[in-house]
């Protein structure tokens, strides 16, 4: 009676936490709706007047066009940029759209599900084909992902018993999982966002270094806005090769980045979820055990939430004995 009592009220209090999450992400959309509105409407409204005093330039300059003639061409080339094709320089550019560079890029879009937009199937057949390849290749990637970045967390945990070995008799555990999280997140950082956004930077001509670095982060989240795109400039030398570079590009950074989050989940306190699912395996809500051995004659510690009971410390104040080596099992 006891054990299903403490469920029922560790279950209600889950629910209540989640209440109060739902409550706050909708005040955060809000919140983030009204930034982005301040931010934007300004600069939103500085182009439509700017756009509109063309038109009557244009239309005051070249009389013999009318305003309709106008509008339907605008309409044109409107129709073909949000489709990928561009007008400027009479319609060329050094490389085709669906070219198999572009391609390939494209089918890394999908399959990471970043998807761009700017470049989509013309094609009934193109679609129906997108659809069937999507529902495919996305769980085949999420498998390959998942696979690799087990193997990834192979080093990760190395590194990190090699940290336990050499800080383990100075600072707490928790700490030492701090720090490998810090340099695994800064070498994520380093390279995979600072200096492709420096490479970008160079490569692009219209882009400064924050839009590189925007892209970046956008593309590696699969946000995957559509705004800024590598290789899409319509005098792009070599895109098919920058193309399969850039796609190389998104699909390692990809796997990194959830090996960094890979790393975030190994540390239990910084799981902020446990608070808000339903338990289902019985556990106490307020311990999470982790146990990891020294060698065969060292001790073993186990991991729990700080907890107040007298006489016991808790996993954050253990430390390693100096000299004693670490082993994961």
């Amino acid at each position: 009676m006891d054990e299903n009592t403490n469920c029922i009220c560790g279950s209600t209090s889950k629910s209540v936490r989640l209440l109060f999450l739902v409550i706050f992400m909708i005040g955060y959309l809000c919140f983030g709706a009204l930034i982005f509105a301040i931010l934007e409407q300004p600069v939103e409204n500085k182009l439509v007047n700017n756009l509109r005093q063309k038109r009557v330039d244009l239309l005051q300059t070249h009389q013999c066009i009318t305003d309709d003639d106008l509008e339907e061409f605008i309409k044109e080339v409107v129709s073909a940029a949000n489709r990928g094709v561009s007008a400027v320089n009479n319609v060329t550019m050094t490389d085709a759209n669906w070219s198999f560079g572009q391609a390939l890029f494209f089918a890394a879009t999908v399959l990471t599900t970043i998807g761009y937009g700017r470049v989509t199937p013309l094609s009934d057949g193109g679609k129906g084909f997108c659809i069937l390849y999507a529902i495919i290749g996305i769980p085949l990637t999420l498998i390959l992902f998942t696979a690799l970045v087990e193997r990834l967390m192979v080093p990760a945990k190395l590194f990190l018993l090699f940290l336990y070995r050499k800080l383990g008799h100075l600072y707490k555990i928790f700490h030492i999982q701090l720090m490998h999280l810090f340099i695994t997140l800064a070498l994520f950082m380093v390279l995979f966002l600072l200096v492709p956004a420096a490479i970008f930077t160079v490569l692009e001509p219209k882009w400064n270094y924050l839009d590189a670095f925007y892209y970046c982060f956008i593309s590696l989240t699969t946000i995957g806005l559509g705004d800024y795109i590598p290789g899409d400039s319509a005098q792009q030398q070599y895109r098919a090769i920058y193309k399969l570079s850039t796609t190389a590009y998104l699909l390692l950074g990809l796997v990194m980045l959830m090996s960094v989050l890979a790393v975030v989940y190994e540390i239990p306190e910084l799981n902020l979820g446990f608070h808000f699912y339903m338990k289902s395996d019985g556990e106490d809500e307020e311990q999470v055990n982790l146990k990891s051995s020294m060698d065969q004659t060292g001790t073993k510690y186990t991991k729990h939430k700080d907890e107040d009971i007298e006489g016991e410390s808790s996993y954050q104040d253990q430390t390693v004995p100096p000299g004693r080596p670490v082993d994961d099992k």
